[in-house]
């Protein structure tokens, strides 16, 4: 019963979103690899879309969008991202500095409205760019859903919450970074996080999603599966979507931010992140719409960070695809697995997503991701 409905919505699919560059492309042979491949890391289902030439050529979904219900994903069921949600933020914070709100050359202490310093440096200032880079010496020891661990009026442990080295001469990926930029995000529009996002990114590019998920269509949600490698099984991770209507009740602007992650809170099909991710591939224009300037989408491009080639929340690399230089963003979460990636001077990218996989890794990256990545690219790209 649930191949014949994965027939279906294949049939319904191809009849509706078929482009003229997919009529040029047979998609049966990646998605016989794709359907191995998933039976190879155990995969429960995985969405993914291409770009190509700038134009969207292929989504489709596998495998089922929740376990228990045996209900197959399809590709207008929408994720938690994870990771990849930090782009989001960056995006915004690129239309607040191009409108002369902030510079990312501000000193974060000012933006956050409490001392953001490193003790062991006091005198060096962190900046925004510093925190969107992962280059301010912050660090998630002390956790990252609640700005008082780093508020020294409110946590005696606070200076847990940076490394020994100078701000701005290393690099640690944090969560707690990203969490804090959507605060300043909010102090700088006089806008909550999650409707700044869906006014100014969101509903411009024609895109379904949000960081508020009590927004959305529950329906649509994908079940997130946690596997665990002891007892070689997976489990469902409700606590992926959490209904935040009480904490909205008494939200306060730039200090209840965390409620929604800015972090990795975001939730999209992987046929609109391709859409979302087009836009950074052609340098903040899609469609004839401008979202960023195009020097703000080359900045967030450009590597600041030579340990991991990190930029503001979009990263280089060459380990994903062999020969080729990537640019984007992966996410980890509750068991799934995101991955939203775009080579900009060829105008092809790649988006694959999945709700749960017995995970393995090399050189960083998630073997199924990875593994999917380069069917895709082989089959329709190259």
């Amino acid at each position: 019963m649930i191949n014949s409905l994965k027939r279906c919505f294949s049939l319904l699919f191809f009849i509706t979103i078929v482009t003229p560059v997919l009529a040029q492309v047979n998609p049966a042979p990646a998605e016989v690899e794709i359907q191995d491949i998933m039976k190879k890391f155990d995969a429960i289902g995985v969405s993914v879309a291409v770009v190509k030439k700038g134009a969207l050529i292929y989504t489709h979904s596998f495998g089922l969008k929740d376990v228990e219900s045996n209900i197959p994903l399809t590709n207008d069921n929408i994720f938690r991202i994870a990771s990849i949600s930090k782009s989001f933020s960056a995006t915004a914070i690129m239309q607040l500095v191009e409108a002369g709100k902030l510079s990312l050359d501000d000193d974060f202490s000012s933006l956050m409205g409490f001392k953001i310093r490193n003790p062991k440096f006091p005198e060096t200032v962190i900046t925004l760019k510093m925190v969107m880079s992962h280059t301010s010496s912050i660090n998630d020891s002390e956790g990252y859903f609640n700005f008082d661990v780093i508020n020294p009026e409110k946590n005696v442990n606070w200076a847990k919450c940076y490394n020994a080295y100078e701000p701005g001469k290393g690099y640690q990926y944090c969560n707690l970074n990203y969490n804090m930029v959507g605060a300043v995000i909010e102090k700088c529009s006089g806008q909550r996080f999650d409707s700044y996002v869906k006014q100014h990114i969101l509903n411009p590019l024609n895109l379904y999603g949000g960081y508020c998920l009590d927004s959305l269509d529950r329906s649509r949600f994908v079940t997130l599966y946690e596997y665990d490698t002891t007892t070689k099984s997976f489990s469902p991770q409700p606590s992926a979507y959490i209904s935040r209507s009480e904490g909205l009740k008494n939200y306060i602007p730039g200090y209840s931010t965390p409620m929604f992650s800015p972090t990795g809170g975001m939730k999209i099909s992987a046929t609109d992140l391709a859409k979302y991710m087009t836009m950074h591939m052609n340098q903040g224009k899609y469609k004839g719409g401008r979202i960023i300037a195009k020097k703000s989408a080359k900045l967030m491009q450009t590597k600041i960070s030579d340990q991991e080639n990190y930029g503001l929340a979009i990263l280089t690399t060459s380990n994903l695809i062999p020969g080729v230089t990537l640019k984007g963003h992966t996410g980890s979460a509750y068991g799934l697995y995101s991955a939203m990636f775009f080579q900009p001077e060829e105008k092809f990218g790649i988006v694959v997503i999945t709700n749960g996989c017995s995970p393995t890794y090399s050189k960083g990256y998630n073997d199924f991701i990875k593994t999917t990545v380069n069917s895709l690219y082989k089959n329709f790209i190259k």
